[in-house]
């Protein structure tokens, strides 16, 4: 699993034609999307109607959600919604659902104006939040699912796409939101971009739903439990709530799931610090909308492509450990860029330098990241397990990033703020660092484990 020396570089390549990649890099741009109307093209929109930076850190609290969406993710794995789900499948049923929500709450917040309705627009943004935190369970575990650990070459491609796909939907409609605000204002652009939300609806028809274990797997834990629960609707509860948990911890080791989740919380903390404030930086620094939609969208778009699908074949190659090792170190490092401009000004070079740097490491250290999480999820509680470990990293990224604005205002230095997120990175390098061997035979476990899983239910068939 740490390497797969028997693929050549053109191997390699060639096996990226696989229509299951496109399926996860369509959806994947459904998951980006939502980004942009409360992250990025929100915080532009606060910032031009004079906010303070506190307040738009504050805003970014209604990203807690996606910390806290592991709480609901077993309905995904279990509950069937009524019409959608018999034409739809699981997967897409939810996921088409979801879009449904955000389409009328991306219209509703085109009306609204946020200087003087604050509240509304926090509300209709969390709306948001929760819809595509939903929404993202049922997208990462139609990857999962559709992308079994019996294949594991193919699971830094299927992370590589969905990065790829995340940044498309993030990057493309950010970068059309800031060349555009300026001349139409940011209410025609929210009424532009609930279009897009129809678009991503059509993508999520054309996939197709992926075939799996899963009911099988589901009907194994509650014959398990039958022993213990004997009310239909108590064991229902009992595999829906609490299965999962047990079947993440007793897979993986009460020692090794512990330090997964420590690790899974901290590796991501100085990124989203940055990610958080680096609008307000350039806008305070001199920027243009015009100039960050170009720079920070259109071009970080292009690189982001480009450098995930490097680092994914680096991944299928070297091994996904390894990677995220040499992915967290860079990706430490790049942030200090970010001090330069901060002493240097509005240098529209150095800003193209930056951006090149920071999506290099940034997508690099991505790929890795998510397919670790995939390898240590089941196939039974796909949904639910991997919802956990990246409620974990979003925790990180959005609750504790909320107080960005804060370092930022108290510092009343930028470049010392960049400094600080590098020096956050460091604890989680440090971790995986000295636990490198101890990752490399979980995942070589967790590949084991989903053979196992198949030849039980062969055998129980």
């Amino acid at each position: 699993m740490q390497s797969d020396q028997s693929y050549t570089w053109k191997e390699t390549v060639l096996s990226y034609f696989d229509r299951r990649l496109l399926w996860v890099f369509m959806l994947g741009c459904s998951s980006g999307f939502p980004w942009v109307l409360i992250g990025s093209s929100m915080s532009g929109w606060l910032a031009d109607a004079g906010l303070t930076l506190s307040a738009i850190g504050y805003f970014g609290s209604v990203f807690s959600v996606y910390a806290i969406n592991f709480l609901w993710a077993p309905l995904v794995d279990r509950v069937k919604l009524p019409l959608l789900q018999p034409l739809l499948g699981q997967r897409r049923s939810w996921i088409f659902f979801c879009q449904s929500l955000v389409l009328l709450c991306t219209l509703a917040i085109a009306k609204v104006d946020p200087a003087s309705n604050l509240l509304l627009t926090s509300m209709l943004a969390l709306a948001i939040a929760t819809a595509s935190a939903t929404q993202d369970i049922a997208i990462d575990a139609f990857r999962i699912d559709s992308f079994p650990k019996s294949e594991p070459s193919k699971l830094p491609q299927a992370s590589a796409m969905a990065v790829i796909g995340w940044w498309t939907g993030y990057s493309l409609p950010g970068y059309l939101a800031f060349v555009n605000a300026d001349q139409v204002g940011w209410n025609q652009v929210y009424l532009g971009m609930a279009a897009i939300v129809v678009l991503l609806m059509v993508f999520t028809l054309l996939v197709g739903e992926p075939k799996t274990l899963r009911d099988q797997l589901q009907q194994q834990a509650e014959s398990r439990h039958s022993k213990y629960v004997h009310s239909k609707l108590g064991r229902w509860l009992s595999v829906t709530l609490i299965e999962p948990f047990v079947d993440f911890f007793r897979r993986n080791g009460t020692q090794v799931a512990l330090t997964l989740l420590l690790f899974v919380f901290l590796f991501k903390i100085g990124e989203a610090f940055l990610g958080r404030m680096s609008i307000a930086f350039y806008k305070e620094i001199g920027f243009s909308n015009e100039q960050i939609g170009y720079y920070s969208k259109l071009i970080g778009w292009g690189m982001t492509m480009l450098f995930t699908f490097i680092g994914s074949m680096f991944n299928v190659r070297f091994g996904i450990v390894r990677g995220l090792m040499i992915g967290g170190i860079a990706m430490s490092a790049s942030n200090l860029m970010f001090s330069w401009i901060a002493e240097v000004g509005p240098n529209e070079h150095l800003l193209l330098a930056t951006i090149f740097v920071d999506n290099f490491t940034t997508a690099f250290s991505t790929v890795a990241f998510v397919s670790f999480l995939t390898v240590v999820t089941g196939q039974a509680f796909s949904a639910t397990q991997y919802a956990l470990l990246a409620s974990l990293g979003n925790f990180g990224r959005t609750v504790l990033a909320s107080f960005s604005g804060n370092l930022a205002e108290i510092l009343d230095n930028w470049s010392l703020f960049f400094i600080l997120t590098a020096v956050m990175v460091i604890p989680s390098l440090i971790m995986l660092y000295s636990l490198r061997h101890y990752f490399t035979d979980m995942l070589r476990n967790a590949q084991q484990k989903h053979q196992d899983d198949v030849s039980s239910v062969k055998q129980s068939d």
